[in-house]
């Protein structure tokens, strides 16, 4: 007989708020049996999917923020998923990394000083047109961001965040890229 978790129980196995596991949920990503209107987790079927996660695709991922607190929590948290992770606490250096090596995604912080994060990304696009970027916002409704939407599809992370939200958001990004790679085949 599976040992089966509710939500409650499977943020408490997992150290996940219940925001994430609802995410998740809604991507499709996480094993789950829905019984009458509740969710349910076979233990057994979510350490399989653990197993995978942190053995699976791995991604070189570059954070461009000017906060050293903001890059040190996302390569603390990502190195510890076993991603490759690389910083920059300005424009230009980001700008640099992009020129020098490859990355599978960027996190960048909008609000960065010498230049808006509108035109970084511009910049950024000019390098790698293909270049995957998550713009780190606490101004979502901002012209910068009404700017740099003009760019092209972008991701957005709103601040505050957690660690756990960090680790969301590289899955999902990882989840989308390997359904499309699939598909390619």
């Amino acid at each position: 007989m599976p040992e089966l978790m509710t939500v409650e129980e499977l943020g408490q196995y997992l150290r996940f708020t219940r925001k994430t596991i609802y995410k998740l949920l809604k991507q499709g990503s996480i094993p789950s049996i829905k019984i009458g209107n509740k969710w349910r987790f076979d233990k057994e079927a979510i350490d399989k999917w653990l197993h995978q996660s942190i053995n699976g695709t791995k991604a070189r991922i570059l954070v461009i923020d000017d906060d050293e607190v903001i890059r040190s929590l996302f390569k603390e948290t990502l190195e510890e998923q076993g991603h490759t992770v690389v910083t920059a606490g300005t424009s230009a250096e980001g700008i640099d990394r992009v020129k020098r090596w490859d990355f599978d995604l960027v996190f960048l912080d909008l609000k960065i000083p010498e230049m808006d994060g509108a035109e970084l990304i511009k910049q950024l696009k000019s390098i790698n047109p293909k270049l995957p970027v998550t713009i780190i916002t606490g101004y979502p409704d901002s012209d910068t961001m009404k700017k740099a939407l003009r760019e092209g599809p972008l991701g957005v992370m709103d601040k505050p965040f957690d660690a756990q939200d960090i680790i969301a958001a590289v899955n999902s990004f990882l989840h989308v890229t390997e359904k499309t790679s699939e598909k390619t085949r």
